[in-house]
């Protein structure tokens, strides 16, 4: 029996994400990091600062994906119930890490800064959770399970990756092959895209228009395959395609 790809998922935290105030870039760089893992990121959820919708988010994604990624609500402040939530969605307790405690405590006092309760919070981890490293600003995430917990801070987010990584298991690497037509329009191609994506089912076909003026518009044409060989036979084909709406085409490789 073959065994099933990783995936994952990536749950948002924050009412400030929901209200607009903060602008997401959280989901773009884990689902970078995972990509070149053959981890896809099949889900993304955003929920507000209420535990028990934070609960039933974690557990629901826990579920059903291999690894799932929390960010937010970590922090010292009172909305900070992150840690909490993850606690009670597994059912266990939730105290002050001794390693951790100790070593924030030494960082605030050789930054001559008193390690007050709130910042005391970051301490606090649920219990039989490992710790996640932080090498930005040293209050550290965790891992429960298949959830791994990470900051809400992009740069303190994308570093605490670094910890995460070797500890994933990983799939087949899915490339990806952009076809640029400029010029081009969805409804020159869609006939022929079709009948491609019925004949090649293994290779994930998309297009993607854009417009910015009459004379800077076209359109990306996009497959993707764990298949290099059978990637290539796409992509030669959708090169054919745009080529003959009498449009050059333009490849563009990458992982991903």
């Amino acid at each position: 029996m073959t065994k099933s790809a990783p995936t994952a998922a990536v749950l948002l935290i924050g009412d400030e994400l929901l209200s607009g105030r903060t602008r997401d870039i959280n989901l773009q760089q884990i689902a970078s990091y995972l990509a070149p893992l053959g981890i896809p990121v099949r889900e993304t959820r955003i929920v507000p600062d209420v535990e028990d919708e934070i609960v039933d988010a974690v557990n629901a994604l826990r579920a059903k994906y291999t690894y799932v990624f929390t960010t937010g609500g970590i922090g010292p402040t009172h909305d900070d119930i992150t840690a909490d939530a993850i606690a009670k969605a597994f059912g266990v307790g939730i105290s002050e890490h001794p390693e951790v405690t100790a070593m924030l405590a030494e960082r605030y006092r050789e930054m001559g800064t008193e390690y007050t309760p709130a910042r005391r919070r970051m301490a606090r981890v649920p219990h039989g959770a490992s710790i996640v490293e932080n090498p930005v600003s040293g209050a550290p995430g965790f891992q429960t399970g298949n959830v791994f917990t990470l900051a809400g801070v992009p740069s303190v987010a994308r570093a605490m990756l670094e910890d995460i990584g070797p500890r994933l298991e990983t799939g087949a690497v899915v490339h990806k092959v952009t076809i640029r037509g400029r010029g081009l329009r969805e409804g020159d191609i869609a006939e022929p895209l079709g009948a491609l994506a019925k004949d090649m089912p293994e290779v994930s076909l998309g297009s993607y228009p854009w417009f910015v003026s009459m004379t800077d518009s076209g359109v990306h044409l996009v497959a993707r395959a764990t298949d290099e060989a059978q990637l290539k036979v796409a992509a030669d084909k959708l090169e054919e395609i745009v080529k003959a709406c009498g449009v050059q085409a333009e490849r563009l490789e990458e992982a991903g």
